[in-house]
Parts: C-alpha cells; structure tokens; sequence
C-alpha cells in the first residue's frame, strides 16, 4: 500500500514537472507585454481563484478539526512562510527569464534538486555520496550550459541559479508541513501570500495598465491555471508520500521539458556545447536518483 502511494507520487510529481516546463514558455512570451512582478501577481492571483472553490467545497464536506483555532494559526504560519520562499523564488526566474531562454532557465531552476541535500544538511539530514557525484556531474554541466569564455556568469543564468536555492527551501519547507497540514488549504495561502507580495512590488516599480493583462491573457492563464493552479498543488499533494530529496529530483525534470518547449514553441536552440551541458546535467540528476545513499549503505 504504501509502496503504491510512494510510485503514484512520483507520476504525479512528473506531471507537475511537465506542467513547469512548458510553463517556462509562457512566462517567457509574458515578458514582450508586462513586467515579470505583474506576471506573477496575476498568475498566483489567478492560481487562488482556480483552487479556492476546491478549498472551500471540501472544507465544508469534511468535519471540523478537534482544535481548529490552533491548527488554523499553524497553517496561517506554515503557509506564509512556504509563501515567502515561493515569492523569492518565482522572482528571481521571472526577472532573470527576461535575459536567458526558457530552455536555460529550466535546466538552471532544476539545480535546486542539488541545494535541497546542501540546505538539508544544516537541519541534520544526512545525505548519500551518489547526491554529490550528481551534483559534482551537474556542476559541470551548469559551466558548459552557462559560463562564458571569460569565465562570467550571464545575468539572467545567474539570477535562474538565485532562484534555484530558494526553490530548493521552498521544497523543504513544503516537505515538512505537507505532511502535517491540509495540503490545498496550504496551497491557497501561500499562492495569496506570493500574489499580494508580487502585486505590491509591481505598484511601486512597473507601469500597471488593463491592456497588459489582454495582451497577456494566454501566457498569464497557462502560467496561472496550469502552472500554480495545477502544478503547485500537485506538488503539495504529491510530498505527503515522498522525501523531499526524493520529489526534488523527479520535479528537477522540468528543466528537459523547458527545453522541449522552448525548441517546439519559441523556436530556440542550443549550441552542441550547451546541449552537452543539459546532458550533463540531466545525468546528474537521474544519478542522484538511482545513487542516493550509496554511502548511508555502506556506513
């Protein structure tokens, strides 16, 4: 039974990877018409509208919790703290997607899968040598996919790999409290809280009209609906039954669809040396996966 929970996970988190992916292309497209905090208010504002009637239809069918004062305060908490990291990080890819292609910024955003052990780490986990040879394989491939010939770092390749290492808390966080809490109700909050933030910073630094939001209408409904409506949750529901180490790498996939959409859509292309690089890159994961604990083994 458990086993079973455990393998629909995974496809449900491989799901929520491909949904990511191609939604790089959609936040990609959404840059030629609205600022990237714009974007992301609109999306996460729309991603509460999709869930909220879920919420709400299922609060109501099921009983009331023993303490709802208390578990309402730790869910408030909980979810603004997953809220804030999820904010971080959607700003940091949907500023730094304006200077990369959608194909590099998934690769770069799917290193979070690296800095989720790394982070784990300062809170006691332990973690096996077949994540670090992953890790050591991905690096390499990071430095073909994104480091010059000078050896600099472009803008928006480094801002992708910022995002990565708040993704990667963001994936702890929501490992963590997944399990404890209702997993929608957890959603909505922290998709309200990255909304409001989003939309507070576009006030004070974009120009904000109607006519952005219609030009935008398809990439903003994909990357709302799809993206965070759909993705997001997914991802709560899918770690109640999978380590955060483990949902880590499968979700890290997203950066092989951005890749695939970019090529399909937006008619991107790497060179034969980037290519190598998401080879690389995409070994390191899958070595991750198949070699987590080759040291715990061993010990």
């Amino acid at each position: 039974m458990i086993k079973n929970k455990v393998i629909r996970a995974d496809l449900i988190m491989l799901l929520a990877a491909a949904i990511w992916g191609f939604a790089f292309v959609a936040q990609r497209e959404g840059m030629e018409t609205m600022g990237p905090f714009l974007f992301n208010a609109a999306r996460f504002f729309i991603g509460s509208a999709v869930l909220f009637p879920l919420v709400w239809y299922l609060s109501k069918k099921n009983k009331t919790p023993t303490n709802k004062e208390t578990s309402t305060k730790k869910l408030l908490i909980a979810g603004t703290i997953a809220g804030l990291f999820l904010f971080l990080a959607s700003s940091f890819q949907q500023v730094g997607i304006q200077y990369t292609t959608a194909g590099k910024a998934g690769f770069i955003t799917g290193l979070y899968i690296f800095f989720v052990p790394l982070i784990g780490i300062f809170f006691g986990q332990r973690t096996g040598s077949g994540t670090w040879l992953g890790a050591f394989i991905a690096v390499i491939g990071l430095y073909l996919l994104s480091i010059n010939d000078d050896f600099s770092i472009a803008r928006g390749d480094l801002l992708q790999l910022i995002c990565a290492v708040f993704f990667a808390a963001h994936i702890l966080v929501v490992g963590y409290v997944a399990k404890r809490m209702d997993p929608l109700k957890l959603s909505l909050i922290q998709y309200v809280v990255s909304g409001v933030l989003s939309f507070f910073i576009a006030i004070a630094i974009e120009v904000i009209t109607w006519q952005m939001i219609v030009d935008t209408a398809i990439p903003l409904l994909y990357a709302g609906v799809m993206s965070i409506g759909v993705g997001y949750t997914l991802q709560v529901v899918a770690q109640q039954h999978a380590k955060s180490s483990h949902a880590a790498i499968i979700l890290g996939l997203e950066g092989a669809f951005a890749v695939l959409g970019g090529w399909l859509i937006l008619d991107e292309n790497l060179s034969m040396k980037g290519l190598i690089g998401c080879g690389l890159m995409l070994s390191g994961m899958f070595l991750s996966q198949l070699l987590p604990r080759l040291s715990l083994k061993k010990s």
